[in-house]
């Protein structure tokens, strides 16, 4: 069963007031650059708060081994079709516990690049970093590719990221990156290319693209312990004026991931064959919206329905509700973590700390995000004493 945290103190609230407070001061000069969702939405579900830590998190320790930063992945990972194997594994130990972190939109390009050339590949998680590393595995949303080849879409926003990038991810100490999202073919199947390669020479795994449809749709495995862990990526956004369809990816054709519902239940179904635990990051919603949309919920109930324990969600840059659905926990929205050009609410993001067992999810906590006009996120400081 999965335990929910408990509300946070009032004296917290204080804290989180006057930040808010400075964020509104500052926004008479920072232009928003974000589309707000207009009237065509579904009919948006009714939410429930989202529930908060308490007092100043807690970092779990960090995990022994010959790598005492993250775990080894495991070498089929993104591999086309890939077989269950035929020696059966021991099972892990019942009273093993592991923690995932997870975060939301990463976009290292525009001024973030620039940040990344000016003060290093640091610079983005400096204030995040150590957190992000305590964990077994941490995971996010990569929004945009990290190459230097390619030609922009003809689309409102079209991100990339120099391959330096990839060092700053690799210091926050990332094990692995969705990739089916709005933004990973932003230039083109070469900048797609190379962000696989770039980020594999860094041993950080990705889902949810690829150069054919096998490897686009092909679960990513990290073990941990014993412990076998399947990740899938999955986008599913509505056409504004781009029409991200034609990026699925075909037989012979790069692109990503689309959450088609056989997809989804074939996939899930298919990794859990495979691993202990499946854990789907889907790219759906609609941006700046706090509610959670019945495609949303669909999608991602599918996903637990058919094997999934974990279902993290990304795009509406804007935190939404966790909800327990039957033996799962379903994240809808992480909001941004890195990300420029954005004012609040969208600054106001937070860390997923899950607890995972052999049976599943155990626990879930939310470490406080503030990310500034400069899109670096810091913890967001608070005492019980204040």
């Amino acid at each position: 069963m999965v335990a929910e945290p408990t509300p946070r103190t009032n004296a917290a609230s204080h804290v989180l007031c006057f930040i808010l407070i400075i964020l509104t001061a500052l926004s008479a000069c920072q232009v928003q650059t974000v589309n707000q969702a207009a009237g065509s939405l579904n009919t948006p579900i009714a939410e429930t708060p989202i529930a908060r830590i308490t007092g100043q998190p807690t970092l779990p320790p960090t995990p022994t081994g010959s790598n005492p930063e993250k775990p080894t992945a495991t070498p089929s990972a993104n591999s086309p079709d890939p077989q269950p194997s035929e020696t059966t594994a021991p099972s892990p130990n019942p009273d093993l516990r592991l923690t995932l972190m997870a975060v939301g939109d990463i976009m290292l390009g525009r001024t973030i690049a620039d940040l990344i050339e000016s003060e290093g590949h640091t610079a983005p998680f400096i204030h995040t970093a150590q957190v992000l590393r305590s964990a077994d595995i941490t995971v996010g949303n990569l929004e945009c590719p990290i190459s230097t080849r390619g030609k922009p879409e003809p689309k409102p926003y079209a991100f990339r990221a120099p391959p330096s990038a990839a060092d700053s991810l690799a210091y926050a100490g990332f094990s692995l990156v969705n990739l089916a999202n709005n933004h990973s073919l932003d230039y083109g199947p070469l900048a797609l290319e190379d962000t696989l390669e770039i980020l594999s020479a860094r041993q950080i795994q990705t889902v949810g693209a690829g150069m054919h449809a096998a490897e686009a749709y092909a679960p990513a495995f990290i073990e941990v312990e014993g412990l076998r862990i399947a990740f899938l990526g999955f986008v599913d956004v509505h056409p504004t004026d781009y029409d991200y369809r034609k990026w699925e990816a075909g037989p012979d054709q790069p692109g990503v991931a689309w959450a088609h519902e056989e997809q989804v239940r074939a996939g899930v179904t298919a990794a859990k064959a495979q691993a202990d635990i499946v854990i789907v990051l889907i790219h759906n919603g609609y941006e700046i919206i706090e509610q959670v949309s019945s495609q949303q919920q669909k999608i991602a109930h599918l996903a637990i329905d058919s094997g999934a324990s974990l279902v993290i969600g990304s795009h509406p840059h804007v935190l939404q509700r966790i909800e327990r659905y039957q033996e799962g926990l379903i994240a809808y929205s992480m909001g941004n973590f890195v990300f420029d050009n954005f004012l609040f609410p969208p600054n106001y993001s937070a860390i997923l700390s899950v607890e995972l067992s052999p049976e599943g999810v155990e626990s879930y906590t939310l470490i406080d995000v503030v990310v500034g006009l400069n899109g670096v996120p810091q913890i967001m400081p608070y005492t019980l004493e204040d």
